[in-house]
Formats: C-alpha cells, structure tokens, sequence
C-alpha cells in the first residue's frame, strides 16, 4: 500500500507542478494560446486580424457590456475581472474607460495581469502582440513588463 501511496502522492506532485508552469506563471510552449479580454466596447476591434503574436495563438474573450446609461453594473464588472484572473493563460485586460474601469483594475492588477484602460481595442492589440513577440519565457510577465 505505501507504493500506491507513493505513486498517488507523485502524480499529484508532478499534476501540480504542471498547472503552476501554466501560460500566466511560466514559459509557453509554441503554438500554446494566451488570453486577453476585452470590454464589450473594444471587443470588435480587439478581434479583429489574424490571432497569433509570435508563435502563440491570442484569444480574445469579449465580455458582457457593465454600463448603461452612464452608470456602471460593478457585480458585472467584478463578474468579468474575476473570470480573467481565474483563466491561467489570460495575459491582459483590455477596460474602455468609464466608471466600472477602476473597479476591474483593482481585480486584475492584483492577480498580475496586466491592466489596460484605453479607446482602441486595435490598438491594445498591436501593443499587447509586440511584447508577446518579444520574450517567449512568460507571456503574461512579457505584457506586464510592457504594458501593466
């Protein structure tokens, strides 16, 4: 029996050594797919082109609209910061700005990710698939470094 606990105690070393290696913490194998997600007023744009930076794959998750009116829906808000932080290849957090903005940034930055408050959703996408394209070792430390 202490053999079969060994080899379970092994596999679930080696299971948690992997999930920590993930795209966010460590390197990213080539071909791997890194996140980013936008706010329902740049998502169109952040889509946009061909999906890749480098030899990674970029996805872009467009999130649910948090204002109307002017007025911001911070439980849709903190409902989109908080899916970000928990998805391990998410490597930025595109926010138009508005009064829901620094509501999410606390969320994200404090998970690391890296934060961006801006107009144009192209634009963030060319900013954010220029520091993929430099530093293959960690994706979201890359963005971070250039962005966050």
């Amino acid at each position: 029996m202490h053999r079969l606990e060994a080899l379970c105690l092994t596999v679930l070393a080696t299971a948690a050594l992997a999930l920590a290696a993930g795209c966010g913490e460590g390197g990213a194998a080539a071909g791997a797919t890194v996140t980013v997600y936008a706010a329902a007023p740049l998502c169109k744009q952040a889509a946009r082109g061909d999906g890749r930076a480098g030899d990674l794959v970029v996805d872009v998750v467009c999130l649910p609209p948090v204002e109307q009116g002017g007025r911001a829906d911070l439980a849709a808000a903190g409902a989109g910061a908080r899916r970000a932080t928990e998805d391990a290849t998410a490597v930025a957090y595109l926010e138009a700005p508005g009064p829901a903005a620094p509501f999410s940034q606390s969320i994200v930055e404090a998970a690391n990710i890296a934060w961006l408050k801006t107009n144009s959703g192209a634009a963030a996408i060319r900013r954010l698939r220029s520091a993929l394209e430099g530093d293959g070792s960690s994706p979201r430390q890359a963005v971070l470094d250039e962005i966050g």
